[in-house]
């Protein structure tokens, strides 16, 4: 925490400063600590531009003298700019006492009106040139960490992809209808088909950024031991996977994986993402309208690396860690075990007489 000196601003400078802020008539200030006390030394009237006084102000400044300088910025002329010249060749004392001091000048006076600080420790640092430096460093955004830095690319990517945050609305489930996709009508009729036969096919459907619609991949029979090397491993994709398995009452699962390396591009992971839950649904739709062989499982899966698919990812996904004979209803719900007796209360002490 930093330690102040104690030494606070003169009634001279007070009144000097607060007929400044009421006429508006002095671009500067040049004020010293002189018995203890911040006194005004100099003072310039507003003659031009800020850039073009501030050439007059180097007259001003001393190769070895610290000193402050308050300054009336021109846009707007209410707002004052605090400036703390500290040359390099100033003894030690000088510059602990002036950089303790610095905070006590600009509250004295009232915080509010001074907008902006620079600090100098040349008079190169109070030329037109290095003024205009300072505010484009001042403009220019903050250096991110590795881990900012992504985030806010995530963030760029939701509000190209117009995700962008609705409050409540984004538990309605809505996210398909913001972005926006539309259905190729392959996709479409390919989903139909899915659960027309009682064996093991997969759907894979793609997002075409360009037009932010739906796309049929492939559709084509595969086991559950060639699951894995049917999924694209480079770029993001919704699978459907109709798994014919003997762990279901009905004999199978459409199971929803989505896909989603991590290696791919962070704008196409947030346009997968935001459209996952809103394409699970309209699949729920064809299904129920060609009438499946298969339930849409209610469990969806996601995966970073398709390689990891296989029977036990599956398994472990859908709550089917049971052996083959363990029969799981439509819910995910085991029904080997016969349903526990609900508790018994236990009667209380008998009454005394």
């Amino acid at each position: 925490m930093a330690t102040t000196s104690g030494i606070g601003v003169s009634p001279e400078l007070t009144k000097a400063f607060s007929d400044a802020v009421e006429t508006k008539n002095v671009r500067f200030f040049k004020v010293i600590i002189q018995d203890e006390s911040l006194v005004p030394v100099d003072s310039l009237p507003v003659t031009d531009s800020f850039n073009e006084d501030l050439v007059q102000l180097q007259e001003y400044l001393e190769d070895r003298e610290p000193c402050y300088i308050l300054a009336r910025l021109d846009d707007p002329p209410s707002e004052w700019l605090a400036i703390s010249y500290v040359p390099n060749p100033a003894n030690v004392r000088d510059k602990t006492l002036y950089a303790s001091t610095r905070s006590s000048l600009t509250k004295s006076l009232g915080s509010t009106v001074f907008t902006d600080n620079l600090f100098a420790i040349s008079k190169e640092d109070l030329t037109p040139e290095a003024y205009e430096a300072h505010k484009r460093h001042k403009a220019a955004p903050k250096p991110l960490s590795a881990q900012e830095q992504e985030m806010a690319n995530i963030k760029a990517a939701e509000r190209e992809a117009g995700n962008s945050y609705e409050g409540s609305n984004a538990r309605k489930n809505h996210i398909g209808q913001r972005v926006g996709l539309t259905w190729s009508s392959e996709a479409e009729d390919a989903v139909k088909a899915l659960g027309s036969r009682n064996d093991s096919r997969i759907v894979i459907l793609k997002i075409e950024p360009s037009t932010e619609s739906l796309e049929l991949d492939s559709f084509v029979d595969v086991t559950v031991d060639s699951l894995s090397s049917s999924i694209p491993s480079d770029q993001p994709s919704y699978v459907f996977y109709a798994w014919a398995n003997p762990y279901s009452q009905a004999g199978g699962y459409v199971v929803f994986i989505y896909s989603c390396p991590t290696t791919s591009p962070v704008r196409h992971r947030m346009l997968y993402s935001s459209a996952a839950v809103s394409t699970y649904l309209a699949v729920k739709e064809f299904l129920m309208e060609s009438g499946s062989a298969f339930p849409l499982a209610t469990k969806r899966l996601e995966t970073s690396d398709p390689a990891e698919l296989d029977e036990s990812f599956l398994k472990a996904g859908l709550n089917h860690d049971g052996p083959a004979d363990t029969i799981v209803n439509n819910n995910g719900a085991r029904e080997d075990y016969p349903a526990k007796p609900s508790f018994a209360k236990p009667k209380g002490p008998a009454r005394r007489r």
